[in-house]
């Protein structure tokens, strides 16, 4: 049992009540697939709502019983309302994942009707090479509907049209294209393609427009607004006003993350459509489970944030700082070898259509397939061109089929955990079986692929610059603010030259704790955004961008302290 289902049972067990779970609420977990009856969540939610609200009774002794009052029930309206959405977020990130394999699960099918035009075949084909659980909806259509005329796919369809409409379109054109005259099928075809990657299209350019306003005010609001008015702290000494420093670690560590990991949860869930990379976990054989070695980076990383703040005469913002740095090495020490492998996997993407192309004109002219990728192999640079070469040697030494050379027991891409990969040599292994005939169809599946990479590509395109702000506020101009005003609210009320009487007293470094811990609290929530909006959850990836804005966050936050207290 995992860490979070443990939670939730033991929250869901401090509310012993009977509950009723709304069908919003029953659906969203039916998708998930969990454990869990929707009712737990309930429970759950109202549990948490009780520690939620109990945690803040400590702040008694520093702040004013009103504000206890206040932050308590805050506290636990945002608990219950926490828990009990949660299977609704994680419903929303999981279809929207699943949408993204969209275009390459139609394209599939489209490539096998290209082959064989037998609808069925060509469905079956698009669900047993996905990975994605869009194509597990898929096969479960398709196994509901033995037995009978149909095929699944358009009770597939159905089912995802409210979501994403240009697919049902794009299934009912898939679906006709068999009884089409040999003529027109390809055009029909090259029509149900078209429609799933217009809608794409639209769909991301839409959601791109929509949340230009609401980042904006994320980035406004939610960072550097907050950040600004540390600098006007002292002033509140001039109308006799002492602020104690508990308000700011309730209002900067406690209420603007909270608020703030809401607001990225509400851009994150209207995310139409995200392209997963493919996935690549710790049992892959080029992913070493070693965990010393990322506890020696995180050792160094404390190390290296304790000397940062000694050197420049910062010591109190060690925590801040060992933290930081510590976890950010850890981070990326962790998760660097699953990018490495994920690189290598792009790598042989990146030349697939070539392959492709050259393979289909080859077998166009009357050459097999086997003779085909080897030739292409000698022809194709990179990553690509050294996989067909490995596959054809394969051939050539154990006398292998091209699906066994390439998807066999001692297959070459057997380790590459790519669907698209997969599709495609599995789309040659029919080819061979077929001989000339599907030389065009292999030189459709590399326009095809062409087709989905610019999709991708313009998509991301899109959101970059959305993106890198939002990626730049965690990592650069958000730490810079904070310790540009850090330094000058300490200087204007400490004991420097410049300090000025009357002036709100704080205590400097208890306010460089409090700062500085909203300062890594951004990495933790406005990376992850920036990822997800552009890549969809990719966990490893997030993991490494985190890793790099914490060390990038952590060291700007403590330069910059230093540089404008010295002003003072």
């Amino acid at each position: 049992m995992s860490i979070g289902s443990t939670i939730l049972g033991g929250l869901a067990r401090l509310y012993p009540f009977e509950v009723e779970a709304s069908d919003a609420l029953a659906d969203s977990v039916t998708f998930l697939d969990v454990s869990y009856e929707p009712e737990t969540y309930v429970s759950a939610g109202f549990g948490g709502g009780i520690v939620g609200g109990f945690l803040p009774v400590m702040l008694t002794a520093w702040l004013p019983w009103y504000v206890v009052v206040v932050t308590s029930l805050s506290c636990s309206l945002a608990s219950i309302h926490g828990i009990q959405s949660l299977p609704h977020v994680q419903a929303a990130f999981k279809r929207t994942e699943a949408l993204g394999d969209a275009p390459n699960l139609i394209g599939r099918a489209v490539l096998r009707m290209q082959i064989e035009p037998a609808t069925e075949s060509a469905v079956r084909f698009a669900a047993d090479t996905g990975s994605s659980s869009l194509a597990a909806n898929l096969s479960t259509h398709i196994d509901a509907a033995v037995g009978t005329p149909r095929t699944g796919l358009l009770s597939f369809a159905e089912e995802w049209s409210d979501r994403f409409p240009a697919m049902q379109r794009s299934a009912y054109l898939l679906a006709s294209a068999q009884q089409a005259p040999a003529g027109e099928r390809a055009r029909t075809l090259d029509r149900s393609l078209g429609a799933v990657l217009d809608g794409t299209r639209d769909r991301m350019a839409e959601f791109t427009n929509a949340i230009r306003g609401p980042t904006t005010i994320l980035y406004a609001f939610g960072v550097m607004i907050p950040l600004a008015l540390v600098a006007l702290l002292p002033a509140l000494g001039f109308v006799g006003y002492e602020i104690s420093i508990w308000y700011l670690v309730v209002g900067y560590d406690i209420v603007l993350p909270i608020t703030l990991t809401g607001a990225c949860l509400w851009l994150l869930v209207r995310r139409p459509i995200a392209f997963p990379p493919p996935k690549v976990t710790r049992s892959h054989p080029d992913v070493p489970s070693r965990f010393l070695p990322t506890l020696l980076w995180g050792a160094i990383g404390v190390l290296a944030g304790f000397s940062l703040v000694n050197v420049l005469g910062v010591a109190h913002l060690a925590p801040v700082a060992s933290a930081g740095l510590g976890t950010g090495a850890m981070l990326i020490a962790y998760v660097r070898p699953i990018l490495h492998v994920r690189t290598y996997i792009r790598d042989v993407e990146s030349n697939l259509t070539d392959a492709l192309y050259l393979t289909g004109r080859l077998v166009d002219d009357g050459k097999s397939v086997e003779t085909a990728i080897q030739r292409a192999g000698d022809q194709v640079p990179a990553a690509t061109g050294e996989l067909l070469e490995q596959a054809a040697g394969l051939q050539r030494r154990l006398h292998l089929s091209v699906h066994d050379a390439f998807l066999g027991e001692y297959g070459v891409v057997s380790d590459v955990p790519s669907p698209r990969v997969r599709a495609t040599v599995e789309l040659l292994a029919i080819a061979a079986e077929q001989g000339a005939p599907a030389g065009r169809a292999i030189v459709s599946m590399a326009d095809h692929l062409d087709e989905l990479r610019d999709v991708e590509a313009r998509t991301r395109r899109q959101l970059s610059t959305i993106t890198e702000t939002i990626d730049h506020t965690a990592t650069f101009f958000g730490p810079m603010v904070a310790g540009a005003t850090v330094g000058l609210a300490g200087g204007l009320s400490g004991d420097g030259t410049t300090a000025i009487e009357g002036a709100t007293t704080l205590p400097t470094d208890q306010l460089g704790l409090v700062i500085g811990a909203y300062v890594v609290s951004l990495s933790f929530i406005l990376v992850p955004l920036s990822v997800a909006l552009e890549d969809g959850l990719d966990r490893p990836l997030i993991g490494y961008r985190i890793g790099r804005s914490l060390v990038g966050a952590v060291t700007i936050y403590v330069l910059t302290v230093v540089a404008v207290g010295l002003t003072f």
